[in-house]
């Protein structure tokens, strides 16, 4: 007889279906029936702008509760929304392979962030995206907001709707920025206008990554072998010098930091760039560093240390170049 595997989600759409997703790749390398435990956390229930709510940690901490207090095996978060901090209990028990981690315009009539007009008005809940918006595009007025996906595509206004962002409607933003990753988990690619290059738009560390996230790889028989089969090694070690820079620069997702790392090879290369919040000046630096394979034991401690080295070192040059004036500007 299978094992049950109980598997915490939060319960908004975009959360479901990424845990749906990673529930049934865990039942079929362990063989697992699984029971889905649907959490309620502080970012569903609040209003108001995500650092005002307490910014990182505001969609986990219910989650990780329930798994310490036996509710659940194992949580299934958006690895952007994990504080970088070690969470007492608790490990990180697999990253699975990440979606394209870019940002996303989905605005009116197939207009792109190039074309939009002066004054079109532009949602986003991440003072990260106002901020490369505003350097990209001064011209533009950039709206805060909340809201699941669907709720955040509904305000933008459109044509075809007969509708325009000063009508009443409730149709009151020419575009919002959204991560790719979850419109690609939702099937909602479609909304897409036009996908932002990094070099403009730089994303969240571990965006685009999930996390899965256990009291122990042995809570449940035949766990550790499912969530082996499930880690993604060069995901996983770029989130880590991700992270990793995050924790140095003392930054969270409230924070307008930007980074994103790519393995090619052996050869981890991390792109990080600090941002003025008014968007008028910025500072944007790349590291690079090989990475050793598997230890003989098998493990991959050797090169995670290396990639966590990587992230720390990047933030500080970082740091020495001022970026720390700039985030608290």
């Amino acid at each position: 007889m299978s094992a049950t595997l109980r598997v915490g989600t939060r319960g908004s759409a975009l959360a479901r279906t990424q845990t749906g997703q990673v529930a049934e790749a865990l039942a079929t390398a362990g063989d697992f029936a699984i029971e889905l435990v649907h959490v309620r956390t502080d970012g569903d229930r609040l209003t108001g702008s995500l650092a005002t709510l307490g910014g990182t940690g505001v969609f986990v901490t219910a989650l990780r509760e329930a798994v310490l207090d036996g509710r659940c095996d194992v949580a299934v978060h958006s690895l952007k929304d994990l504080p970088t901090g070690p969470a007492l209990g608790l490990v990180l028990g697999a990253v699975p392979a990440r979606e394209d981690p870019r940002d996303v315009l989905c605005a009116r009539d197939g207009l792109t962030l190039a074309t939009l007009p002066a004054g079109s008005r532009v949602g986003t809940g991440s003072p990260r995206r106002a901020a490369q918006l505003r350097a990209a595009r001064p011209d533009l007025e950039v709206v805060d907001i909340r809201g699941n996906v669907d709720t955040r595509l509904g305000r933008v206004a459109s044509r075809a709707r007969n509708t325009s962002a000063a009508d009443g409607t409730g149709h009151d933003l020419d575009g919002v920025v959204l991560a790719r990753a979850g419109l690609a988990r939702l099937g909602r690619l479609d909304a897409v206008t036009d996908t932002l290059d990094p070099a403009t738009m730089l994303s969240a560390a571990g965006q685009g990554a999930l996390a899965i996230e256990c009291r122990t790889t042995e809570d449940v028989p035949g766990l550790a072998a499912a969530l082996a089969a499930l880690d993604d090694r060069p995901t996983h070690l770029a989130v880590i010098a991700e992270r990793a820079l995050l924790a140095r620069l003392e930054a969270g997702c409230a924070a307008p930091v930007g980074t994103l790392g790519v393995l090619d090879g052996d050869t981890l290369t991390l792109d990080a760039v600090v941002i003025r919040t008014d968007g008028a000046s910025s500072l944007r630096l790349t590291a690079h560093a090989p990475l050793p394979g598997r230890a003989a034991d098998g493990t991959d401690e050797p090169a995670r240390q290396a990639a966590a080295e990587l992230g720390s070192a990047l933030a500080d040059r970082l740091l020495a170049a001022g970026a720390g004036e700039m985030m608290a500007s």
